[in-house]
């Protein structure tokens, strides 16, 4: 193969903070090196895979997002408020509570997203009234410690599912139709305002115009409808859902999946749907895919998607609507289609898949195809809706991954992954 394996070298006991990072290196050997990042008897995390380009750090790298909750092995109730902190990474790690959210799941959290236009001071996450149940999203401000912008829609109540990575838009979804009709991807007892219709006309992905704060339907349930039967005149289903809406990296399209009979919701005679589609940002070229390439994708370059093939890891053209590219082999990546995760400069990425009671993550750099295999971070026993996904979550300059873990104390918190070219990690044994 021409490829070497690295075996990580887990170090726990020694802290290290972000700040003191080693300097990035692109070529040779490298290793990866794990740190626990927060500490105490409450659960800390960041959030799910399910959405591109969110970064858990500020444009600076000073702060790093994440939810502290008192319990993680069940569902939340409307009245379970996330506290929202920052780790001040130059202030040994130290947290500081902000804010708190009615709109989170242990799986996804509250889909954190810094603000791209003013990513060291803003940053997005989901809230709802508790006595309306209705979801909203919040523009937060660090630096003012308050809330500058709510984005509240009376008659259509929806949170963010994406921003996109130029700042101009998020992506809106009805994540009260998510929670009945695939509970782990909602808020429990979130106002559903279209659960009348198993594929209505008002619902579906929104744009919200991150500055103005209008919305537009970019595309409906009935449209979705429409097309799944263009392939199959005979469809019958309980009503139609979307999961992962995924801004590409130019901001110009999206990707996500149609689905209906999840979580026991299939109904007489109803069929399951996991069909993934594309669009543009303006709404045209609305696109099924017939081929499957993974429930967790990434975008890469343009119209180019990662995902898998069989049992390769691989490039998915939208546009051309085939495979374009293999990375590695199926040695080097044991599960294609795990959560994955392409660093910010598109240089190096990361699969991470689950094994028994542990998480583990292959990061790939894509210039010379060298790679490094980390060994297992514990995830305990955690299923179904309150599973912990490995999800991997890449920094901004492009060597170091916030992943969750379950620590000695068996609480849930934030670890790093950092990469450490192997010249560097010599050096620091010394």
């Amino acid at each position: 193969m021409g490829q070497l394996v690295y075996r990580c070298c887990v170090m726990l006991a020694c802290i290290l903070t972000p700040c003191a990072a080693y300097a990035q290196d692109t070529s040779g050997p490298f290793e990866l090196k794990v740190q626990q990042l927060t500490f105490g008897s409450k659960h800390h995390f960041f959030g799910y895979i399910g959405q591109c380009q969110t970064i858990p750090w500020n444009a600076s790298g000073r702060y790093i997002l994440g939810l502290e909750v008192d319990a993680i092995d069940r569902l939340p109730e409307p009245k379970d408020a996330a506290t929202i902190f920052l780790v001040d990474t130059h202030r040994d790690n130290k947290i500081i509570r902000i804010e708190q959210t009615h709109a989170w799941n242990p799986q996804q959290g509250t889909m954190f997203y810094w603000h791209p236009k003013a990513a060291e001071t803003q940053f997005f996450f989901n809230d709802r009234d508790v006595d309306s149940g209705k979801v909203y999203t919040v523009l937060y401000d660090v630096e003012k410690r308050e809330r500058v912008r709510e984005y509240r829609f009376e008659d259509q109540p929806i949170g963010n599912g994406g921003v996109a990575a130029d700042g101009s838009n998020w992506l809106g979804l009805n994540y009260g139709r998510l929670a009945r009709l695939r509970l782990v991807t909602g808020y429990p007892e979130a106002l559903d305002w279209s659960k009348d219709e198993i594929a209505p006309a008002d619902d579906g992905i929104f744009v919200v115009d991150v500055q103005t704060g209008k919305k537009r339907l970019l595309v409906s349930y009935r449209q979705l409808d429409n097309k799944l039967k263009e392939l199959d005149p005979d469809l019958v289903h309980s009503g139609l859902f979307i999961n992962h809406t995924l801004w590409n990296r130019d901001s110009n399209r999206v990707y996500f999946f149609a689905r209906a009979g999840w979580s026991g919701n299939r109904g007489k005679n109803g069929k399951r749907v996991n069909t993934p589609f594309s669009i543009r940002a303006d709404g045209t070229e609305l696109t099924l895919h017939e081929m499957h390439v993974g429930g967790h994708p990434e975008w890469a370059e343009g119209s180019k998607l990662i995902g898998r093939s069989g049992a390769n890891q691989v490039l998915y053209d939208v546009v051309e609507k085939k495979v374009v590219e293999q990375w590695g082999t199926p040695e080097i990546f044991p599960k294609p289609e795990g959560d994955v995760s392409l660093s910010p400069d598109g240089q190096w990425f990361a699969n991470g898949y689950k094994q028994g009671d542990k998480n583990f993550y292959t990061v790939y750099r894509r210039s010379d195809g060298a790679f490094a295999k980390s060994d297992g971070i514990f995830k305990g026993d955690y299923a179904g809706d309150i599973r912990i996904d490995p999800a991997p979550r890449w920094n901004r300059t492009n060597n170091m991954i916030l992943v969750p873990g379950i620590a000695k104390n068996a609480t849930r918190q934030m670890f790093l992954m950092q990469v450490v070219s192997q010249s560097q990690a010599d050096n620091a044994a010394e």
